[in-house]
Parts: structure tokens; C-alpha cells; sequence
């Protein structure tokens, strides 16, 4: 079995409840006024919402965590030999899933802090439009149209 080839960070072993909490002090040192965790119908946390002041106002976003879509990483990741069992159970893939929404906020926060975008840029198919509705959702579900930006 080669080993290493699994989904980002499926070796972890930080509580969920610890990575959270990182993701909420990195929204707060980055001028997030409310911050919230967001809870899926089986009662467990499921993302973090937040709303943070922008150039066009007060804006909500939501960051959601994909626990299912995690498991069924790491479940293939072992099908295709590149990660033993024990890293395929579903609470593994919960800590997996929070702590790759860490890395990926820490990595948009970064890009901001550098000047290479904009919050307002990196999150925005994350906003919230309609209630519980993102943009990206929007999108997906042809409720927002957007040009093939072709021109001509």
C-alpha cells in the first residue's frame, strides 16, 4: 500500500471543535462582526456563517464543511490502496473536513493579506443572497444568470 496519497490532511487527529475555533479567531482577526456555527439537519456542525463589513455594505457569507463528499474521498483514497482503513471512518472524515476548510480560509486570508485579492473576490460564491441561498448555489441552480462573457 503507498501511503500519503490520501485527501489533505486525512491523517489528522484535531478535534473538530478545536479547528472551528481556529477558523472563527481567523474571521475575527480579519474584522468578521458575527460569526456562527451553522448546524445540518442531523444536529452537527456543518459550517461557520459569518458577516463582515465589505465595500458594498454589510455581507454574509457561509463556509460550509462537506462531510459526506470527505468520506467519500477517503473511502476511494483505501479502494485505490493509498490509505489504510483506519482513516476511512466517517468521524475521520469530519475531522478531515474541518480542518481543510481551515487551510483553505487560512489560504484566502493570505491572498488578501497580500494584496492579491479581495474579500469580497475570494468569497464570493460563499455570500449569502437569499436567506439561505449563495451565489454559487444561485448560479448552480440557474436562479442568477451570468453571460458566457464572450463578447462579440
Amino acid at each position: 500500500m503507498t501511503q500519503g496519497k490520501g485527501p489533505l490532511n486525512y491523517t489528522t487527529t484535531i478535534d473538530p471543535t478545536k479547528t472551528a475555533g481556529e477558523c472563527i479567531a481567523a474571521l475575527a482577526r480579519h474584522g468578521a462582526g458575527k460569526i456562527m456555527m451553522v448546524y445540518g439537519s442531523d444536529r452537527r456542525p456543518s459550517g461557520i456563517a459569518f458577516e463582515i463589513d465589505t465595500q458594498w455594505g454589510h455581507r454574509t457569507y457561509t463556509l460550509p464543511v462537506n462531510v459526506d463528499g470527505t468520506h467519500a474521498a477517503l473511502k476511494k483514497a483505501h479502494r485505490q490502496g493509498h490509505i489504510t482503513p483506519k482513516y476511512t471512518e466517517r468521524e475521520q472524515a469530519v475531522r478531515t473536513s474541518w480542518r481543510v476548510l481551515l487551510v483553505w480560509l487560512e489560504a484566502q486570508l493570505a491572498l488578501i493579506e497580500a494584496g492579491v485579492s479581495v474579500l469580497e473576490e475570494v468569497m464570493l460564491p460563499w455570500q449569502m443572497i437569499d436567506g439561505d441561498t449563495t451565489v454559487f448555489q444561485a448560479i448552480n441552480n440557474d436562479q442568477l444568470a451570468l453571460t458566457s462573457g464572450g463578447g462579440g
